[in-house]
């Protein structure tokens, strides 16, 4: 008797640490699950990432180098004209009725000289054209009004030069696509003249060519032409200002001849 409640004694303790014993490595489980899974995920995205690269770089290979590398020059010109035009453009951009009030105080206090020293001290367009037509004034008006439509037309064609670069490679990104499209197809089509047989393998090829080619060429027309609009709206913006300028300008040169 004594034995076997000795027994049924050290039964129930191991019993008593197992459970106790069991919710620790339970847990230790389960942190050790969550961390293999959160590896996973992290692992997951950097694999996706790499692929990406790994993948764009892989379609433009298979659109052929011809092609592709040419679309891709198209794209790199493009954005540099557009960088490059945006950043002037940016700079172009004055206050002109800030510009208009301080050229209408200096002539009220120290005449003509004083209004084309505030205008040679201020940069942009506007500012040119003021100086211009401040520079002629003393032939008449009509004479400074002339000049303003004149130098207007050449700070015009400073704004737009090289826009029409922009939309050349807009033009020709997608029609190079639609060229390799053609190229891919005839591959396809010699394949098959050659095989004697149309199986999906041979075509396969050469219509994947021809889809890189296009949706790569489209992509390039695309992101110009979001570049190309805001660079037109711009000028437009820069225009319609050097226009109303030019408008108070004449009425200061007016009120002071009087």
């Amino acid at each position: 008797m004594k034995r076997l409640f000795s027994l049924l004694g050290i039964l129930s303790i191991l019993f008593v640490q197992s459970f106790q014993s069991h919710p620790i490595q339970q847990n230790e489980s389960q942190t050790a699950e969550v961390e293999e899974v959160v590896q996973n995920i992290d692992n997951e995205e950097n694999e996706e990432q790499l692929g990406f690269h790994q993948e764009l770089k892989k379609r433009f290979i298979e659109g052929g180098p011809g092609f592709m590398g040419i679309v891709l020059l198209c794209l790199i010109l493009g954005l540099a004209i557009a960088i490059e035009r945006i950043i002037y453009l940016n700079l172009s951009s004055t206050d002109s009725s800030k510009l208009t009030s301080e050229v209408e105080a200096a002539m009220k206090s120290g005449g003509i000289k004083a209004a084309k020293e505030v205008c040679r001290n201020t940069a942009g367009p506007v500012a040119s054209i003021f100086y211009q037509g401040l520079d002629r004034s003393g032939e008449g008006i009509e004479s400074a009004e002339k000049a303003v439509i004149a130098y207007g037309g050449v700070q015009m064609g400073q704004l737009e030069k090289n826009v029409s670069w922009i939309s050349l490679f807009i033009a020709l990104a997608p029609m190079l696509g639609f060229m390799g499209t053609v190229i891919g197809m005839i591959q396809a089509f010699d394949k098959i003249e050659a095989a004697g047989d149309m199986q999906p393998s041979l075509v396969a090829g050469g219509i994947k060519v021809a889809l890189l080619t296009t949706v790569f060429g489209l992509i390039v027309a695309i992101i110009l032409q979001i570049f190309y609009n805001y660079i037109i709206a711009k000028i437009d913006s820069i225009v319609n200002d050097m226009e109303n300028a030019s408008i108070d300008l004449m009425d200061i040169l007016v009120n002071n001849k009087k």
